[in-house]
């Protein structure tokens, strides 16, 4: 029995299914017919891109991202042009938004932090390469079967977009995929690598509180989340200052405080007591207590009766 028919073609990629597009132009997955592997095309939209220096200039900046290796920055397999629009073919993943992965409630504590860890160490490699992100919210961050993190490479390669005269450059928003701005950028000034460092932040605070902190200022998490040490408390308000020179100056420096934390949430014992599954010696322990119990209340009443 054959399976729907195709949605159409676009170069040598097979459209099979429509996507959430979460970004500007459309998105699908499709099968790449020269390499029979099943990927993730997204077709930009024309006005994006409105002649062919304004396509050639957007294909060469994001050319750079395909040299990008970091196991947490989703692969950008192949880019090009058809029917007069740009198209992008990267990795298809199995797995869910973190949007979907918080399911609207704060996630265990030390998830939260090595989820922000994988994200900017993901990051900082990109700064290395040359390249700011801007696309950093939970609905753009993939966590995989394997519980992964991965950032999406395609935004890295137009940070600040193409304004619709195709003019490369940063400060303006027409492709931009984040409402996770920093408040620098929110006020229209030109974005650096401190604005990813708040990016990140604001993901952390937003996983540990369910909230987003506020552009003048935020509340320790800890106030939202008891669960939350002072010492993540410490970590998360600095990478969302509302300053940037009083922020992490490099997300680097950010993942290295993050990662200095786990061994404190260790010995902590933060969330010890969350999704710890009851097995066997639990409930056997448990019966043994109970028993112990049980037979000091009846020795009780036998002593109470024979000295009646």
């Amino acid at each position: 029995m054959s399976g729907p028919a195709p949605l159409g073609v676009i170069a040598h990629y097979t459209l099979l299914e429509r996507l959430d597009p979460s970004g500007p132009g459309d998105l699908y997955r499709a099968r790449d017919t020269h390499r029979g592997r099943t990927v993730v095309v997204r077709w930009l939209p024309a006005e994006l891109t409105p002649d062919q220096d304004a396509r050639r200039a957007l294909i060469d900046l994001a050319k750079g991202t395909t040299a990008l290796s970091h196991p947490n920055v989703t692969t950008l397999f192949d880019l090009g042009e058809h029917e007069g629009r740009v198209f992008l073919a990267f990795e298809f993943l199995t797995g869910r938004s973190l949007r979907a992965e918080m399911g609207g409630r704060p996630l265990n504590v030390r998830r939260a932090v090595e989820i922000a860890i994988q994200i900017a160490d993901a990051v900082a490699d990109a700064h290395a390469a040359g390249f700011l992100h801007g696309g950093l919210s939970p609905d753009t961050v993939t966590i995989t079967a394997k519980g992964n993190a991965k950032i999406p490479a395609f935004e890295l390669a137009v940070r600040g977009g193409f304004d619709p005269a195709g003019t490369a450059g940063r400060g303006t928003a027409f492709v931009r995929l984040v409402d996770y701005d920093s408040p620098e950028e929110a006020r229209g000034e030109p974005p650096d690598d401190r604005s990813d460092v708040y990016s990140i932040g604001a993901i952390l605070y937003e996983m540990l509180t369910t909230r987003r902190p506020l552009h003048r200022g935020a509340a320790a998490p800890g106030a939202a989340n008891p669960k939350v040490p002072k010492e993540l408390d410490d970590v998360t308000l600095k990478a969302v200052a509302p300053n940037p020179a009083s922020r992490y100056q490099s997300v680097a420096s950010l993942a290295a405080e993050l990662r200095a934390l786990l061994p404190v949430l260790d010995l902590r014992g933060v969330d010890e007591d969350e999704d710890v599954p009851e097995g066997p010696s639990t409930s056997v322990g448990r019966v043994l207590v109970m028993t112990v119990v049980l037979l000091g209340v009846l020795g009780g009443i036998l002593w109470w009766l024979m000295r009646r």
